[in-house]
């Protein structure tokens, strides 16, 4: 039985040693005589290292003999690169000659990028092959197979090395940008195809963009989609520059302007010139185009929000103690579908008369109670064919009886739980208030949500419920376009649990009325409209589907299209499982997979240079 070597890695280790004290000289001192001293002390280190390996591999055993002499023809390989170092550095000008760069640039470029790639060949396998080495030098006989693989690893990490620097210097030189970004620009949506379907006169689209434009051609595909829907959407194309006398008439000073015009109304798109600057607005395109043409085909609209009863507001007043979510966003909702947003107190007359203007009044979440003057106000103003949208929250016990009961409608303050279907927000038991519900019916005010139904749940943050009396002989269609989920209770003692008494079923939490020309929507919970709920896509179209319904545009109710990025949220809760899962589990789940392929290889043994069990261990079974 052989008789195991004496450890190695002390001699690689002085090897990495003297390529160390060569760096240094080179690289780091550069000049006089410590760069002297620093790369000839490593020359000595490196060719002594080597002496050793050339003299361990004459005494070793065959089996070992092949080891040691794979690791000197290593030593010499990185021994190589250094001297291609040297024939391309200023080592000549030391000498009063010349450097190679200046004869033969070119060469000295190639050696400059081939001496690095040359020497990390050499010294990642030395030190993969030197840990396997150090895994068996005491076994009996050296599996020269596994150093063998350390190796050929060891060259593989030497090329993936390589090939990163490579492709980071070339991405530098060329210093060429390319956008893999996603981008498409929008296609017509269902709102935007049915105000084109519906029109009963022409609309013209001049379209202001110079010859081979790119953002011309993008826009000229999406008109043409769009032009299919009816013969009535014309388009005609013109330059600024050629066409100055037309740019006038429709009012335009410069290109990249879309003009849609119905008689002597223009209402204008501007896009900018070029591609790359215009990929956001293209991916937005529907939505704005679907924005001028209802300016043009619908006259114009007034939205009325109550003020004066603590109701939620798009604006903060400095001494406001309300600390409820506003309701910007859902202004901002009504402003694209071109309405004129403007507030209505007992100042603006509410308290004499809802102003003939006005469109359609909203109410949303009044803390105080209305004065009986505006309520009378309100009642005329439904009398004589107005629309109105009431969302009212439990928590205020407003319930404006005096408006609702006239339409055979009552709301009632007491606030709905679900222990089974519920949003997550706190990870409490008051979660358990925040409603989540996709039971629609076929009622025009939420055709878009029917129609999507599961795929769009809309949200309830603490809603109470509506009583909806139905009377065919009272004059007044009354419907409930929108159920809580069927396990919904009424939380009678607030301990967001069920309890004896309290019984499941699908509350009523939207409910509308109609009375002649008359429409009212109400709403059981005013939250499903702040900006801290609205983001929610269902909840949008829920806001969307009310406004065509109440203002009789229910035949453009639909999904506006866009290719923007929706942003990604998470709860904190999810946000830490992402940073351990990425941090932890991510690299636990390649150790386990790297373990089970390493424990996979060993078990179908040594792929070489191994003697059989009997020989290895046992001398007289060898001799038999």
């Amino acid at each position: 039985m052989a008789i195991a070597a004496r450890p190695s890695g002390r001699w690689s280790g002085l090897w990495a040693l003297g390529m160390l004290a060569i760096f240094i000289g080179e690289r780091m001192v550069g000049t006089g005589g410590g760069r002297a001293v620093a790369t000839v002390g490593g020359f000595t280190l490196v060719l002594a290292a080597m002496a050793v390996r050339v003299k361990r591999a004459q005494d070793a055993a065959p089996d070992r003999r092949q080891v040691e002499r794979t690791l000197l023809a290593l030593y010499g390989l990185g021994l190589f690169a250094v001297a291609l170092y040297f024939f391309q550095s200023d080592l000549p000008t030391l000498w009063k000659g010349k450097a190679l760069e200046h004869g033969w640039p070119r060469l000295a470029t190639v050696l400059a990028a081939l001496w690095p790639a040359i020497w990390v060949a050499a010294a990642w396998p030395i030190a993969l092959s030197e840990m396997a080495y150090a895994q068996v030098a005491r076994a009996p006989r050296i599996e020269n197979g596994r150093i063998r693989d350390a190796m050929f690893s060891g060259f593989g990490l030497a090329a993936a090395l390589v090939f990163a620097f490579a492709l980071a210097y070339v991405a530098s030189e060329r210093d060429k940008k390319v956008d893999l970004a996603y981008f498409r620009t929008t296609r017509p949506g269902e709102v935007t195809r049915r105000i084109v379907s519906h029109l009963d006169q022409p609309i013209e689209v001049a379209i202001f963009f110079p010859q081979g434009n790119e953002v011309r051609e993008e826009v000229d595909n999406y008109i043409q989609d769009l032009s299919k829907e009816s013969g009535e959407l014309k388009t005609v194309h013109y330059d600024f520059d050629i066409d100055p006398l037309k740019a006038k008439e429709y009012g335009v000073s410069t290109n990249s302007v879309l003009v849609f015009s119905r008689g002597t109304r223009h209402e204008q798109l501007g896009l900018p010139r070029e591609i790359e600057s215009a990929r956001n607005a293209l991916r937005t395109l529907d939505k704005e185009v679907q924005q001028r043409l209802m300016m043009i085909v619908k006259p114009p609209r007034v939205a009325a929000f109550t003020l004066g009863h603590g109701e939620r507001n798009w604006e903060k007043a400095a001494n406001d103690t309300d600390k409820r979510s506003g309701i910007k966003t859902f202004r901002d909702i009504l402003v694209d579908q071109t309405y004129d947003v403007r507030t209505l107190s007992a100042a603006d007359g509410l308290i004499q008369d809802v102003p003939k203007d006005v469109s359609v009044v909203m109410i949303i979440g009044p803390q105080k109670p209305f004065l009986p003057d505006e309520m009378a106000s309100l009642n005329r103003y439904i009398d004589r064919g107005g629309r109105l949208l009431i969302a009212l929250d439990p928590e205020n016990h407003v319930t404006m009886p005096e408006v609702l009961k006239p339409l055979y409608l009552e709301y009632k303050d007491e606030t709905l739980a679900n222990d089974q279907v519920f949003a997550r927000r706190t990870h409490q038991d008051n979660d358990h208030l925040n409603l989540v519900t996709a039971t629609y019916t076929s009622h025009p005010s939420v055709t878009t949500l029917q129609r999507l139904g599961p795929r769009a749940p809309i949200i309830l943050p603490g809603a109470g419920w509506i009583n909806a009396n139905r009377d065919r002989k009272s004059g007044v269609t009354v419907d409930s376009p929108i159920k809580a989920h069927h396990a919904t209770f009424v939380d009678k003692n607030g301990n967001f649990a069920q309890d004896p008494g309290e019984d499941r079923r699908a509350w009523e939490v939207g409910a509308t009325a109609v009375k002649k020309e008359a429409r009212v929507f109400v709403l059981a919970d005013s939250d499903a409209l702040s900006d801290e709920v609205i983001p929610i896509a269902a909840n949008q179209l829920l806001a969307v589907d009310v406004a065509h319904w109440l203002m009789g545009d229910e035949a453009f109710s639909g999904v506006t299209s866009t290719e923007a990025d929706a942003p990604i949220s998470h709860t904190r809760k999810q946000d830490v499982l992402w940073f351990y899962g990425t941090i932890f589990l991510a690299p636990a789940l390649v150790i386990a997979a790297g373990m089970m392929v390493t424990r996979r290889g060993r078990r179908r043994g040594p792929r070489g240079g191994s003697a059989a069990p009997g020989a290895a261990g046992n001398p007289q079974g060898a001799r038999s």
